[in-house]
C-alpha cells in the first residue's frame, strides 16, 4: 500500500502541473492498527513536527476513529483512507472531512454471506480479531447469514500477538461448523488461527475476509486449505488492467487495498486541484463532486489529464484503480472480487457489484 501511495505522488509531481508546479509529499506515520494512542501521537506528531496538510489514512477502522476525533478535526484535515472498513465509521461526525475508498464491512457481511449459502453451507463458526474491525464485520456477517437461513455456532473474539490459539480452535470445534469464518489479519492472529485448526484437523475450509487475503497466507498453508472462499474489494476491467501495468512497472504486488491506496492519494490532489488550495478543509468540500458522475472518467494514469479538465472550466469524475463511487457519508460503493483457493493459491471467481 505504501509503495502504490508513492506510485501516486511520483505521477502527480512528473505531471508538473499540482498547484501552479508545487511538491506534492508523502511523509509516514505509522498508526500501528491495534493502538490509537499511538497512532494519535503519530498524527499529531505529522501535524506539529511535519505540517501535514491531509491524511491518506488511517489503515485500519480503530486507528482511523482515533485520528479522526483527535487530530484531523481540531485541524480541519481532510482524511482519505484506503482500508478502514468499520461500518461504525460511517455515523461517526466528521465534519465532512472522512472518506474511504473501501466499502463498509455492512456490505462485506452481506457478500459473504451470500457467498456462503450459495456454496451449500449451512453452518459456521466465526473468530474475530478483537477490535473495531473484527466485531463489526463479525457481526455483519453473522446476522446476515442468520437472516439467509444459515446458522453461526459460535462467533467469539481472538486476540493478536499469541503464541498458541489451541484454546479459541478448540471452542471453535466443539460449537461445530462446516467452514470457520477467520475475521482477523493475515500476519497476525487471523494466521495462527489457521494454523491451530490445520494442525489439530478441526477444520477444512476457511473463509478468508480482506484483511485476511495476502501473499503470506497463500504462501503459508498453499494447497492445504484449498476449498476454501474469500473476499476482496476489487474491481476488473480497464481500470484494473491500467492500474496493474502501472504496478508491474513500478516493481510492487496488487495485493488488498493497494489499488485503494492509490486512488486515496491521487483523489486528495484532485480535491486540492479543484480549489486551487492544499487547504484540505476547502478540498474536502469538492470530493464527492470529483468521485462521482458527471464528468469525464479519469483512469490510472491520468492525473496530468484531469488537471486539464479541471483548468479549462471542464467537471471530471474519477474513476482510478478501484472504479470509485462515493455514497452515503463517504463510504465508497465499492464492488467486491470473489476468490476460491486452488491449487494454493487465489483465484477469481467473479465480482460482485
Amino acid at each position: 500500500m505504501g509503495a502504490s501511495v508513492d506510485m501516486a505522488a511520483a505521477e502527480i509531481n512528473a505531471s508538473g502541473a499540482f498547484l501552479g508546479g508545487r511538491t506534492f509529499e508523502i511523509i509516514r506515520g505509522d498508526s500501528t492498527c491495534g493502538d490509537s494512542a499511538a497512532a494519535v501521537a503519530a498524527a499529531t506528531r505529522l501535524v506539529e513536527s511535519e505540517g501535514i496538510v491531509s491524511i491518506v489514512g488511517g489503515l485500519c477502522s480503530g486507528a482511523s476513529g482515533a485520528m479522526l476525533q483527535a487530530v484531523a478535526r481540531p485541524n480541519g484535515l481532510m482524511m482519505i483512507s484506503p482500508s478502514a472498513t468499520s461500518p461504525a465509521l460511517s455515523a461517526v461526525e466528521d465534519d465532512n472531512l472522512f472518506f474511504r475508498m473501501s466499502p463498509t464491512d455492512a456490505r462485506q457481511g452481506v457478500v459473504i454471506a451470500n457467498i456462503m449459502r450459495e456454496n451449500g453451507i449451512s453452518e459456521a463458526a466465526i473468530t474475530y480479531t478483537n477490535n473495531d474491525y473484527g466485531k463489526g464485520l463479525s457481526d455483519a456477517i453473522e446476522s446476515a447469514f442468520t437472516e439467509l437461513g444459515g446458522t453461526v455456532t459460535l462467533n467469539s473474539a481472538h486476540e493478536d500477538g499469541k503464541g498458541d490459539y489451541s484454546a479459541e480452535v478448540g471452542a471453535l470445534s466443539a460449537a461445530g461448523g462446516e467452514i470457520l469464518v477467520v475475521v482477523g489479519y493475515s500476519d497476525q492472529g487471523g494466521k495462527g488461527i489457521i494454523q491451530s485448526a490445520l494442525d489439530s484437523e478441526s477444520f477444512e475450509k476457511f473463509f478468508l475476509p480482506d484483511a485476511m487475503v495476502g501473499n503470506i497466507i497463500f504462501d503459508t498453508f498453499g494447497a492445504d486449505i484449498d476449498g476454501s472462499f474469500g473476499t476482496v474489494p476489487g474491481t476488473g476491467g480497464a481500470s484494473a488492467d491500467a492500474f496493474n501495468a502501472m504496478a508491474a512497472q513500478a516493481g510492487f504486488d496488487v495485493t488488498v487495498y493497494t489499488a485503494e491506496a492509490y486512488d486515496a492519494t491521487i483523489l486528495t490532489a484532485l480535491a486540492m486541484q479543484a480549489v486551487g488550495t492544499s487547504d484540505s478543509s476547502k478540498a474536502a468540500e469538492v470530493v464527492f463532486e470529483i468521485a462521482n458522475a458527471p464528468g469525464e472518467k479519469i483512469y490510472p494514469g491520468e492525473f496530468a489529464k484531469a488537471v486539464e479538465i479541471l483548468a479549462a472550466g471542464g467537471q471530471i469524475d474519477y474513476e482510478g484503480a478501484s472504479s470509485v463511487t462515493l455514497v452515503g457519508e463517504g463510504d465508497a460503493a465499492g464492488s467486491y472480487r470473489e476468490i476460491l483457493v486452488d491449487g494454493g493459491v487465489d483465484t477469481t471467481v467473479r465480482y460482485r457489484n
